[in-house]
């Protein structure tokens, strides 16, 4: 049997790669849309890609099964539980195979059993991995979004983000009997889950790769539960607020994601055409490290720097019907402009009309014009002006766990649907845990008009500084 994981440090998404060498066949679960990856991990191993499948409807990514099936002409395998609204509306036409819980899928001697584990999502499958050339039981489970390394799937996402009211209690209950299928399953079986450590379709997920179902049994505080009533306390208390774009990407996940045929690559434009389209109000989004784009940036430009959160707040800040351009500090290359529309793509923001370096920036002042700065304003400096208008950009769990005294909370990811309650009139301080989500919403806000300052190092240096926190 062949087995790779093949893991996306940006989404903290996990897809595999489960073959058999004799009959040189292989399977893919949970695919990205770069789908060269998949192509070269099977070259590599020497097998061909008969069957694509995923284990539920995503809301953190956009599927690239469709993708992947159509560069390779393998089968579709798809999910038809979950009822009438969880189904996918492409899978007729792709000529999808649909799946019920116990239904297989063979590549060769290798053996993938359907097992239905709703709760997360309705329609949501786990995978039972067996190696038919040596064994006849399974060796493992490939368990997506339902049980992660140290921490279950988040049963509140469908309320939170798709906005099905009333869904997360029943869904949290639908998990803990998913959960009883669960521990019913062998100890010695593998757990291959679709999420690592960063991921927001959980709370406390591990950074390890895999784990087994004793360890689980044993460690995972969702699998020990001792009730049903415990188990729906703690599955649905101090979820994060889930990234903006999640409910789109469910919506397109369903309807069927479009397939790119080769992952987008932006122009270079000259500075001059960069700042027209600035000026006429596009969208144009500062990737370059937070401390460079702090200290200088073209005014009127949102920045969210290209690191392993910059998908999450893409996702949430940009349009979706719109182009937008970005401002790198590449070379001629362009290659972090090639890095940032690659992992664009992966969440369907696939408008990424162009691209400039830094010599727009020197284009701009050598003009005469200034550029947009966000001061640091450090915690004792705060301290000493009670009169300080603060703003708590985390989330709220993180809020009500501790915060500056008498500081109003809205969440990054609200912040643009909620501007009209951000305090008006005078010079406002942003605050998240560390500068890094603030320093992107003082960028959201300066767009705005307004005046800001980002609290240097965040509520963890005003804490670590002895300063007075309120809980």
């Amino acid at each position: 049997m062949i087995f790779k994981r093949l893991y996306d440090d940006g989404l903290a998404q996990a897809s595999y790669l489960i073959g058999c060498a004799q009959a040189g066949e292989a399977v893919v679960v949970d695919p990205l849309r770069d789908v060269d990856q998949y192509l070269a991990a099977a070259e590599a191993e020497q097998v061909r890609i008969t069957a694509v499948t995923e284990t539920h409807i995503h809301a953190d990514f956009l599927s690239g099964s469709r993708e992947l099936a159509a560069r390779t002409g393998a089968r579709l395998h798809l999910s038809a539980e979950g009822g009438p609204d969880w189904q996918y509306a492409f899978a007729a036409a792709d000529g999808a195979r649909l799946l019920q819980d116990g239904d297989e899928i063979v590549v060769g001697h290798v053996r993938l059993r359907a097992m239905h584990t709703p709760g997360h999502t309705p329609e949501h499958l786990s995978f039972l991995v067996t190696d038919g050339a040596v064994a006849t039981d399974p060796m493992g489970i490939v368990s997506g979004d339902f049980v992660f390394v140290g921490d279950v799937g988040r049963p509140d996402l469908l309320e939170k983000a798709a906005r099905v009211e009333g869904s997360a209690e029943a869904g949290a209950r639908v998990l803990w009997r998913s959960l009883e299928r669960f521990r019913a399953l062998p100890d010695h079986l593998q757990v291959w889950p679709g999420h690592g450590a960063g991921s927001a379709c959980g709370k406390g997920l591990s950074a390890m790769p895999q784990s087994t179902v004793g360890y689980e049994k044993l460690y995972n505080w969702g699998v020990g539960a001792g009730s049903e009533a415990e188990f729906v306390r703690g599955v649905l208390a101090d979820q994060p607020e889930p990234p903006a774009y999640f409910a789109e990407m469910k919506r397109r996940n369903r309807a069927g994601p479009p397939v790119l045929g080769a992952l987008p690559r932006p122009a270079r434009l000259a500075p001059a055409e960069l700042a027209a389209r600035l000026e006429a109000g596009a969208v144009v989004v500062d990737i370059r490290p937070q401390a460079v784009a702090a200290a200088g940036r073209l005014p009127g430009t949102l920045s969210i720097p290209l690191n392993k959160s910059f998908v999450t707040w893409a996702g949430s800040l940009l349009p979706y019907d719109t182009p937008f351009y970005l401002v790198t500090g590449d070379g001629p290359g362009g290659e972090s402009a090639a890095r940032a529309a690659r992992e664009l793509a992966m969440i369907g923001l696939d408008h990424v009309a162009g691209w400039v370096g830094e010599e727009a920036l020197e284009w701009w002042a050598a003009a005469g014009r200034e550029l947009a700065e966000i001061p640091h304003l450090h915690p004792r400096d705060l301290a000493r002006q009670p009169g300080a208008v603060v703003l708590d950009v985390r989330g709220s769990a993180e809020w009500r766990a501790g915060h500056l005294p008498g500081v109003p909370n809205i969440p990054l990811a609200e912040l643009q649907a909620r501007a009209a309650e951000v305090p008006a009139g005078r010079p406002l301080v942003l605050q998240c845990q560390g500068g890094g989500r603030s320093h992107i919403a003082a960028s959201l806000l300066q767009i705005r008009g307004v005046e800001v300052a980002n609290l240097a190092g965040g509520f963890g240096a005003w804490e670590r500084e002895g300063l007075a926190v309120e809980r």
